[in-house]
């Protein structure tokens, strides 16, 4: 019990301070609109145990943004 009042505090700490950095409020990079076989990609870099590389990812582009 003890460890899970600890972790909240942090939590809480960390919520407090959550989006100073990000000034314009994005979360994520803006997309170029590329468009991916995403599930054949996963696929992969989950029986490779890795995140694939650019090179293998270009292989998985339907179209470029």
């Amino acid at each position: 019990m003890i460890v899970a009042e600890r972790q909240s505090k942090v939590a809480v700490k960390n919520f407090e301070r959550f989006g100073e950095e990000m000034l314009d409020g994005c979360l994520t990079v803006p997309s170029d609109g590329s468009v991916y076989r995403l599930r054949e990609a996963i696929s992969l870099s989950q029986k490779l145990g890795r995140m694939l590389t650019d090179e293998e990812m270009k292989k998985y582009t339907l179209s470029d943004g």
